[in-house]
């Protein structure tokens, strides 16, 4: 079972001014302590189960780009990109670029998108869910095309390219990993199946039933279940001092039995950096065998 930081929230009691320095020790932080992943929600309003939306919100790629320089073994990835927030080429020229100045170590994190709300405050077009669907999977295939170094044009319902042109190409091969997030039967765990590497699910009472139903669109598509990678949200609290550590542990323990290899969330009030030496001495050990 792996271990993958995510912060979603920067109204941090330092305030705006000491974002970057707190930032880059809590991602050098991480990334000693051995998280897998060090994601970021890409959103650029906040979400009301976090907090308002005028709550501090840094856009994600920058962001990622930034502690790219602050770490040296992380997997950086969104958790996730709405698919509407940026087109498709410019997307994966932006994960690329990534990869080469991380030493490759991007994942493209991606899904439909579903916040409306920040959509039509920052002028962003957002199409129903249908054609949301059918925007995510040009763009997964537009992507891929990319990063194999194909230049011919892609001729989508939504989306035309000329020349997909992309150099320098991904360091990551065959190209950077895709991490599709939502748990849609029909259309994303059916992507999941036919484009990703990896699919992010949220915790509820029908996990188990979710990877039964991605093995079923493995087994349509012709695809080994287990060359995917099952990771779930999950909220790390091991109390200011550690004195819940064991609580995640069993919980992880619960999600590794379900099938799933990696936890991927939040850290309660990660800025104190406690928590996350505690996680690192003590959840992450004893996890990684599971």
């Amino acid at each position: 079972m792996k271990v993958g930081l995510q912060i979603p929230d920067f109204s941090w009691p330092g305030g705006a001014a000491r974002l970057g320095p707190e930032l880059a020790t809590v991602a050098r932080t991480a990334d000693d302590a051995g998280f897998e992943f060090i994601s970021l929600m890409d959103h650029f309003f906040q979400i009301g189960v976090v907090g308002p939306p005028e709550h501090d919100m840094l856009e994600a790629y920058t962001t990622l780009g930034y502690l790219a320089a602050c770490t040296s073994r992380a997997k950086l990835v969104t958790l996730v990109t709405g698919v509407v927030y940026r087109h498709p080429g410019i997307l994966a020229k932006i994960v690329s670029t990534l990869d080469v100045l991380s030493g490759g170590r991007a994942w493209l994190g991606v899904g439909a998108a579903w916040n409306e709300e920040e959509s039509r405050g920052l002028g962003i077009p957002f199409p129903p869910t249908a054609e949301r669907f059918e925007r995510l999977e040009e763009t997964l295939q537009i992507c891929i095309q990319m990063w194999r170094g194909d230049e011919s044009p892609y001729q989508g319902r939504h989306y035309q390219l000329d020349r997909p042109l992309n150099y320098p190409k991904p360091l990551s091969q065959p190209h950077p990993p895709i991490l599709i997030g939502g748990s849609g039967e029909r259309k994303t765990l059916r992507f999941v199946a036919r484009y990703g590497q990896a699919c992010n699910l949220f915790p509820g009472p029908d996990l188990a039933r979710k990877l039964d139903v991605l093995r079923a669109h493995c087994q349509d598509v012709g695809r080994e279940y287990d060359e995917i990678l099952k990771t779930c949200y999950f909220i790390f609290d091991v109390g200011e001092k550690g004195e819940k550590a064991g609580e995640v542990i069993d919980q992880l323990g619960r999600l590794a039995e379900m099938g799933f290899q990696a936890a991927i969330g939040a850290v309660a009030h990660v800025w104190d950096i406690t928590p996350l030496e505690v996680i690192g001495s003590q959840v992450i050990p004893a996890v990684e065998g599971l």
